[in-house]
Parts: structure tokens; sequence; C-alpha cells
């Protein structure tokens, strides 16, 4: 079963990791910010050698983003961000795991201080 995570964080300035740049991590103290770096590295390289982890990428700032909506007249091309919202897709992970149960095992050790997690199960396609 496929899943993706999801992160909504809005570092300024954008940046990744987010925790390096958002208020709500950065008032934690160093070591117990290393020390969630560190333990997030070694989550993500289990679950590499797990095979459980697809991929995944960090997400350029919104505002350079450009949204495109159609319309009967031709498609509409605007700048970002492309959400009105505090809040911007920051990146995502994809898994590959055995049940809903285990994406959401999973799932709550990707929230961060100022970033919001969302689970979706991505679409499965009928043949």
């Amino acid at each position: 079963m496929k899943y993706v995570i999801l992160i909504h964080s809005n570092p300024q300035p954008w940046g990744h990791p987010t925790g390096n740049f958002v208020a709500e991590a950065l008032a934690r103290p160093q070591e117990e910010r290393d020390a969630g770096g560190a333990a997030f590295d070694a989550m993500l390289e289990e679950l590499s050698r797990s095979g459980e982890l697809k991929g995944g990428e960090a997400l350029g700032d919104p505002s350079s983003s450009r949204l495109y909506r159609w319309a009967a007249d031709g498609t509409v091309a605007t700048d970002g961000p492309y959400a009105e919202s505090k809040e911007h897709l920051a990146g995502f992970f994809l898994l590959d795991v055995a049940s809903r149960e285990r994406a959401e095992e999973l799932a709550v050790n990707f929230a961060g201080p100022g970033d919001t997690v969302e689970l979706r199960p991505a679409y499965v396609w009928e043949e």
C-alpha cells in the first residue's frame, strides 16, 4: 500500500530542513534539535534499507511556484504562492508499506515543531 506523507510548513525565510527556519523549532534547545535531526535521519535510513521509503523531495519557495487553472477559453497561469494560506507544502515522502496502521505509525515521526503532516493514500489505478 502506497502512502504519501505531505509536510506543510511556513519557514521564514523559506529553507530546508524546515526546523532550521521555523520559530517553534528554533525555540527548542540546540541539543534537542540535534538529537531530533539525528533520530529523523536514522529513521529515513532504516526505511530506505527496509524498502518502505520510495522517495521524497523538499520543495522550493512557494513564491517561485506557478499555478495553472483550466478555463473554457484556455488555461490561466498565475504566479505563486499557490494557496491563500500561511502554511505551504514544503516537501513529501512516498512510502510503500504493508498497512495503513504502519503508515500511521511512521507518519507521526515526520511531524516537527511548526509543521503539519498529512498522510494520504496514493490512488490505486484499476486495470
